[in-house]
């Protein structure tokens, strides 16, 4: 693996949570809505042209606390709804609860949603610039499509987990200082925090021991030629980089 896929770098867009690097020119986040005006500019100023915001339709929306950002400076940027999921599925409630929160359910996420997850790499395939996928938290749904993006550059296994963490920790901190959004996921001290990890780590593990990244996107549409265009977005450059 050459130096340009090691995992999960944070960077600094003014207000963006979450936010790192996950391979070559491809990042990860939480809310684009708590990107300021700045952050905004900060990602245009490193090459970011597309935003793929994985969300439901009903969570796209502005909150009162959000930093108000003109439209003409995120016109620049190109702004993709590409939902991983259907949150009304019949199957979602029993499979998921409220929402994907474990790596435990990621399995059952890929095979209830297969074609919505690999339309997101069908877009990454096609971007300009550099891409920027983010959910809410920028811990599980944005988690899975940096899991699989990890693997198709060759990042190890606990390279990948410890990507996981980093997302918790960071979402967990928010809400120390922002407050959690809800009961379904509260602020967790230091020894529960290590608590839930020491579990979903195991889970993350047992996970990518069963899943073979490059046939699922390609048994679910993705193309060859769309496939190449990912790993060369991901900065992967020789064959010997290409590990599923």
């Amino acid at each position: 693996m050459d130096g340009t896929t090691s995992a999960h770098h944070g960077v600094h867009w003014d207000g963006a949570v979450n936010a790192w690097r996950i391979a070559g020119d491809v990042y990860r986040m939480g809310r684009h809505e708590w990107v300021t005006e700045a952050g905004w500019q900060q990602m245009y100023d490193d090459g970011v042209r597309t935003v793929i915001d994985l969300r439901a339709s009903r969570e796209r929306r502005q909150r009162d606390t959000d930093p108000e950002v003109p439209d003409e400076v995120k016109a620049r940027i190109d702004v993709v709804h590409c939902p991983t999921e259907d949150p009304d599925h019949r199957d979602y409630s029993e499979l998921f609860g409220p929402y994907l929160k474990d790596p435990a359910q990621y399995a059952d996420y890929l095979e209830l949603f297969a074609e919505k997850i690999t339309a997101v790499f069908k877009v990454i395939a096609a971007s300009p610039g550099k891409v920027v996928v983010h959910c809410s938290a920028g811990r599980d749904r944005s988690g899975v499509i940096a899991l699989l993006l990890q693997r198709l550059a060759g990042v190890g296994d606990e390279e990948i987990v410890r990507g996981y963490e980093l997302a918790a920790r960071g979402i967990n901190e928010r809400h120390r200082t922002h407050g959690a959004p809800h009961a379904h996921d509260p602020y967790l001290s230091e020894e529960d925090l290590e608590a839930m990890l020491t579990r979903r780590r195991a889970s993350l593990r047992e996970f990518l021991a069963s899943i073979d990244v490059a046939a699922f996107l390609t048994s679910n549409g993705v193309s060859e030629a769309e496939l190449a265009a990912v790993r060369a977005k991901l900065g992967v450059t020789s064959a010997a980089n290409m590990q599923s």
